[in-house]
């Protein structure tokens, strides 16, 4: 995070800060929610750990309630930590807490703000999303590709299968990244790569350094007259060479649609129909190229990360409640029988599958912490007055723990989503994986549907143990740092073939 440089250079500041204020005004009382104390100038910036924010907010929310204030620099923040505050934000109060905050990464990488997911609220915002839910992941959408991702699954399995009769070790968490972002490549644009192919390997590369940038820590986001700090530091060099790789690699697929010599794919994708509302002009904003680009960024991120992340969470957690696992596989194979593999068709009569993955969701959200959002004016919550331009954290992670509304809160126990009607598509509080409300994810349909289909088939196609020498207390649940919750260490399991599969 470039911290010690930034406190290096902040220090001298603060001692004058302190010199010049004396300390009964800096110790006026605030009108904000209560919080930890911070400095003059940098707030909580020294004390924020960006390795795993949720955990650590969720900490302090134990101290200083489910509604919090924070000063990151200059930034005013409010984190919620309760299902009830949230419901507050995301639905009653939707409209005042429903835009984003520009962060330096996420505003260069989104074409200055002409996505969805990263965008501040707007007319063209609306527009945009709107495009997104009727045109490109409408459910008639989401069902024509369909046939990709049952093809997409059973080459997985294939694969599996060789490793199977060979006696390897499968690395799920390599296996899972490879499967979505081959499916989401395939759904964007129409392409097909191999796993050692040049293109692949830039593909994969390219999408890494978007995420890093996407996440990525810039002092002038919190203190503006420090972006020198940015330059200095090699982020801002780094940030425009991945927006320049990018915007290089989105050129040429559109120009390779755009080329009537080009082998056309005969299944739908989702650049053939946004180069078609454009030249229809059947949009009710002037969709430009960068439009375009920057809604294909955010679904080539999201559609890969997420999805994947999801599959991983919860395979891992099956291993470490074989019961669950076992319950499920019983399942999926009295219901399949011989038929060799589960497909879409089958899926509405897999009510533990869907359990097991909202039991999943819950634990272990895609993005603990969802994406920041900020206030575009003022106004009252729990007898606070929040200030416009507020940076607002929602802690999906802690929300999803809270003994309130979860009994035993930290256990996997998917057989409490069995007989009710609590979902994860946004509309229960105590669960909200996906968000909320006019920020709520787009594309929960396609993931949901790709998780279930992919765990449906490595359940019922294979029997899991681990590698010789392993217990499933060995299988450590720690996570890499980012706007996405991926497991630290790969998920590596033998898989073992079912006879009537």
């Amino acid at each position: 995070m470039n911290l010690l440089l930034l406190a290096a250079l902040i220090v001298p500041i603060i001692i004058l800060f302190l010199f010049l204020f004396p300390k009964k005004k800096r110790l006026q009382k605030s009108l904000n929610p209560p919080g930890p104390s911070g400095l003059p100038f940098v707030g909580n910036l020294h004390q924020f750990d960006t390795s795993t924010p949720h955990i650590y907010l969720w900490k302090l929310s134990k101290k200083y309630g489910p509604l919090m204030s924070m000063k990151l620099g200059k930034v005013p923040v409010l984190v919620i930590s309760s299902p009830k505050i949230a419901k507050e934000v995301l639905k009653t109060q939707d409209l005042a807490f429903c835009s984003r905050p520009r962060i330096l990464g996420q505003y260069k990488l989104s074409y200055k703000g002409l996505d969805v997911a990263f965008t501040p609220y707007s007319d063209s915002w609306r527009e945009l999303r709107k495009i997104c839910v009727l045109h490109l992941l409408s459910n008639k959408q989401v069902q024509s590709f369909r046939p990709i991702r049952e093809e997409e699954v059973s080459r997985v399995i294939e694969n599996l299968s060789l490793m199977a009769s060979a006696g390897q070790v499968a690395n799920l968490s390599k296996m899972m990244l490879f499967f979505t972002s081959t499916l989401i490549c395939r759904i964007a644009f129409a392409k097909k790569y191999d796993e050692e192919e040049s293109e692949r390997l830039r593909f994969d590369k390219l999408m890494i350094e978007n995420q890093a940038m996407e996440g990525g820590f810039f002092v002038s986001d919190y203190l503006p007259f420090f972006g020198w700090v940015d330059k200095l530091s090699g982020m801002m060099s780094r940030l425009d060479k991945s927006f320049k790789e990018l915007d290089e690699f989105y050129q040429e697929l559109i120009d390779e649609h755009l080329d009537l010599n080009s082998p056309k794919s005969m299944n739908p994708n989702i650049l053939d129909l946004l180069i078609q509302l454009k030249e229809n002009k059947s949009c009710s904003i002037d969709l430009t190229w960068d439009h375009i680009k920057a809604v294909l960024m955010d679904i080539l991120v999201a559609g890969t990360d997420t999805a994947a992340a999801t599959i991983i969470w919860t395979m891992t957690a099956l291993v470490k409640n074989p019961n669950s696992m076992k319950k499920l596989q019983k399942e999926i194979r009295d219901l399949i029988g011989e038929k060799g593999k589960v497909t879409e068709d089958d899926l509405p009569k897999l009510s533990y599958l869907k359990a097991v993955i909202k039991e999943s969701l819950r634990l272990y959200p895609p993005a603990p912490l969802l994406l920041p959002r900020e206030t575009i004016q003022e106004c009252m919550l729990e007898g606070y007055t929040i200030a416009p331009k507020t940076l607002v954290y929602v802690n999906a992670w802690a929300i999803a723990r809270d003994p309130e509304y979860w009994e035993s809160p930290n256990e996997f126990v998917p057989e409490r989503f069995l007989n009710t009607s609590v979902d994860v598509i946004g509309q229960d509080f105590q669960v909200i994986p996906f968000g909320a409300g006019r920020r709520g994810c787009p594309g929960i349909s396609l993931g949901l549907v790709t998780v279930e289909l992919a765990l449906a088939n490595l359940l019922y196609s294979f029997d899991w143990e681990l590698p010789s020498s392993f217990t499933k207390e060995d299988i450590d649940m720690e996570v890499l740092p980012g706007i996405t919750m991926h497991k630290k260490n790969a998920l590596c399991l033998v898989p073992k073939t079912y006879l009537c599969a």
